[in-house]
């Protein structure tokens, strides 16, 4: 998953990918995940979207011969018939699937280098697809899942799925090739509670990244609702107010929470509480990869490392986790602001 710049952007829905339009549009036929509004500019743009766009389309030509291997291989006894039916759960455990999964796991890389709601959603398709298939993730999927999903402004379904893998996942016990036992089950769970129970002795990473960057956008929403009742409240009636308030925050679990939508006075009930909980969370990451925070200000070459293996807190591991969010920080206006004001040793919030 890498990402090709450091200016900040919004991941926005289907647009032309030449002028912004989002009418009457007319899909790549390789790649199937950049539209244009006319054959003109898919023309234009070619030259730009043909590296990435081949990247694609290879590698989906290479996921389909070897998804066409597995439905036609007749079963024997190491490998069952009809597998993607019949093996679903525990997938990774039958030796021929494996190099389905590498390449379906290629083309959600390739998907990372355009820069489209269609191909990050497409990502998460493939992405939540395989874990159905192997629920125990042999192939670490669920330490990019999270940020892709924060990128489609699906927060509390990122917030979700790190509890469930928080609780569960971790749990020794479970038994990961029982598929009557619940799995991402965990919904709705509360997004502002306390970030304790992320903490352990062997923390993980991505999750904490994750979760800080889910904190900080709410954060950075209820500090701009704030301001918009102390400015645009005085001048406009109420109801008018009300109306312009879910419009204001840009994460779905404030834009649909009417209790914090209608407060009059959001810091010492919701601001104070998320920016200590930024505060901790940025000292826990800190503390398990020293490498974070400086790279994600400055990331130069790690955005193009291919570390092939890493241990906890070495340079590698924060190559790799830095790959796969970069692009939702990027995403999230203000996110970085809030990090490197923390780095300068700043107040990260303020109303």
């Amino acid at each position: 998953m890498m990402a090709a710049t450091n200016t900040t952007t919004v991941l926005f829905p289907p647009r032309c990918g030449m002028c912004g339009k989002t009418e009457n549009l007319l899909r790549c036929s390789r790649c199937k995940v950049m539209v244009y509004c006319n054959r003109e500019h898919q023309a234009a743009h070619r030259e730009a979207h043909k590296s990435a766009c081949n990247a694609v389309g290879k590698k989906r030509t290479i996921l389909e011969a070897e998804e066409e291997k597995l439905r036609s291989h007749p079963g024997d006894f190491l490998t069952p018939a009809d597998v993607f039916n019949t093996s679903v759960g525990h997938f990774w455990g039958i030796w021929e699937t494996r190099d389905y999964m590498r390449a379906r796991y290629a083309l959600v890389e390739a998907l990372g280098e355009i820069k489209t709601h269609d191909a990050v959603q497409t990502q998460l398709d493939h992405l939540m697809d395989m874990l159905r298939l192997c629920r125990g993730d042999n192939m670490g999927l669920r330490n990019l899942v999270p940020v892709v999903m924060l990128r489609l402004n699906k927060d509390q379904e990122c917030y979700d799925f790190v509890k469930w893998w928080n609780a569960m996942g971790s749990e020794s016990d479970y038994d990961w090739g029982n598929m009557e036992l619940p799995y991402l089950d965990i919904k709705n769970a509360d997004a502002f509670e306390p970030v304790d129970y992320l903490w352990s002795d062997f923390p993980d990473l991505s999750r904490m990244v994750a979760i800080t960057l889910l904190k900080i956008k709410l954060l950075l929403d209820v500090i701009a609702l704030e301001n918009s009742a102390a400015t645009v409240g005085k001048k406009v009636p109420p109801e008018i107010l009300d109306a312009i308030q879910p419009h204001v925050a840009r994460s779905p679990i404030i834009a649909g929470n009417k209790a914090i939508l209608e407060r009059k006075d959001h810091r010492a009930a919701i601001i104070d509480k998320l920016g200590a909980q930024v505060d901790r969370l940025y000292k826990a990451v800190d503390k398990t990869n020293r490498y974070f925070w400086p790279s994600l200000l400055k990331p130069g070459r790690h955005l193009t490392a291919r570390p092939e293996a890493y241990s906890r807190g070495s340079m590698e591991e924060m190559q790799l986790m830095l790959q796969y969010s970069y692009d939702a920080w990027i995403e999230t206006p203000g996110a970085i602001e809030v990090i490197k004001a923390k780095v300068e040793g700043g107040q990260i919030y303020t109303s």
